[in-house]
């Protein structure tokens, strides 16, 4: 198949010009011509081309005035375009330089001049076109691959985050219910502006997903106290408590494996602090008030409350208005004070999900 024949539009305002043009492109090129810059526009209308010759000095529209449009016009400001001019000073040229055309031109010029810088600038149009598409092509597999790797590790997590589940005693849901409780008093926070600069500086979606990873620590507690019946010792509640810490750690050592920092910086986050309490009672560190990440704080909330409601080993669950009363009882000593202002604002909510999510 014939390659087809690029398309080059020549506007010149002497018609001696414009035939010596046509004469000289038009066994290499398909080439249009116009008398002045307004025929020019009349013309792109109908003819989408690869290059515009452009003379300068032109009556009505000069040829800078006319570039100018062109360039601030999304559909024509990638065309090409090299001026054709008698002006030979260098500040002319500069001039239309500056206004984005390829190359300046003087006249008289010879044809196979004309003919070489032409064939040189698409040349380099070609390539440049070439590269974008070749840069768009590696965007979209390199997108492909992220979400790849993305879903892979989601996939890696999800079963790490059920095996401790069902560890734990619990045949399923305990994590999709933080997580959508921890969504309702986030949004709850917004909306009542507290907290609200914190809250700006996080990556939603990313903290959201990474509170799946809050107990994994469970994983490396034995059986015989995970799913004890009964209460713990003080020696098994110690070795219980080990769990936050164990979780840091196993968080620290995805973190190495990859570069996703943002999210498991989250989850050791939500891992070691979600058992710390307001008073300075709770563990691993005994932290007190707001030196307890507000992630951690967050959580606390919506892991006692989803352990209130829940079936355990060592318990039945505890009605919602039960549960968001002994939540309220905790308010300045095992929880922030003000985030249990807002739980009680949506504790019917938390009731809701605790249904739709159910064991």
């Amino acid at each position: 198949m014939a390659r087809k024949q690029k398309r080059i539009i020549a506007i010149d305002d002497n018609m001696t010009n414009l035939t010596a043009i046509k004469n000289i492109l038009k066994t290499s090129y398909e080439v249009y011509t116009a008398s002045s810059a307004a025929k020019m526009f009349e013309l792109l209308a109908k003819v989408n081309p690869d290059m515009i010759l452009l003379d300068v000095e032109m009556p009505d529209l000069n040829g800078y005035d006319a570039a100018q449009i062109l360039k601030n016009n999304p559909e024509y400001k990638n065309i090409p375009i090299i001026f054709v001019t008698s002006k030979i000073d260098t500040q002319s040229e500069v001039e239309g330089l500056e206004l984005g055309a390829v190359d300046y031109i003087y006249k008289p010029f010879a044809a196979p001049l004309l003919l070489k810088r032409i064939d040189m600038h698409l040349s380099h149009e070609d390539i440049k076109k070439e590269l974008q598409n070749l840069n768009s092509s590696m965007q979209k597999r390199l997108i492909s691959k992220m979400t790849e790797v993305l879903g892979l590790k989601n996939a890696v997590i999800g079963i790490v985050v059920e095996l401790v589940e069902f560890r734990d005693g619990i045949t399923g849901g305990h994590i999709a219910r933080t997580e959508r409780y921890l969504q309702q008093l986030i949004e709850k926070l917004m909306e009542a502006d507290i907290y609200a600069e914190e809250i700006a500086s996080w990556e939603m979606d990313i903290l959201l997903s990474s509170a799946q990873l809050h107990d994994v620590g469970k994983i490396a507690i034995s059986d015989t106290i995970l799913q004890k019946p009964g209460r713990l010792t003080d020696e098994e509640f110690m070795i219980m408590r080990t769990h936050s810490q164990i979780g840091v750690d196993a968080i620290q050592r995805m973190e190495k494996k990859t570069e996703d920092n943002r999210f498991f910086a989250y989850a050791k986050t939500f891992a070691g602090t979600h058992h710390e309490k307001w008073d300075g009672s709770g563990y691993p560190n005994g932290l007190k008030g707001t030196e307890i990440p507000l992630e951690g704080r967050l959580m606390a909330i919506a892991d006692v409350y989803d352990a209130l409601v829940s079936r355990r080993p060592y318990k039945e669950p505890f009605s919602p208005e039960k549960s968001a009363e002994i939540i309220e009882e905790g308010r300045g000593v095992f929880f922030d004070p003000l985030l249990v202002d807002i739980f009680r604002t949506i504790s019917n909510d938390f009731a809701d999900i605790s249904k739709i999510h159910d064991d």
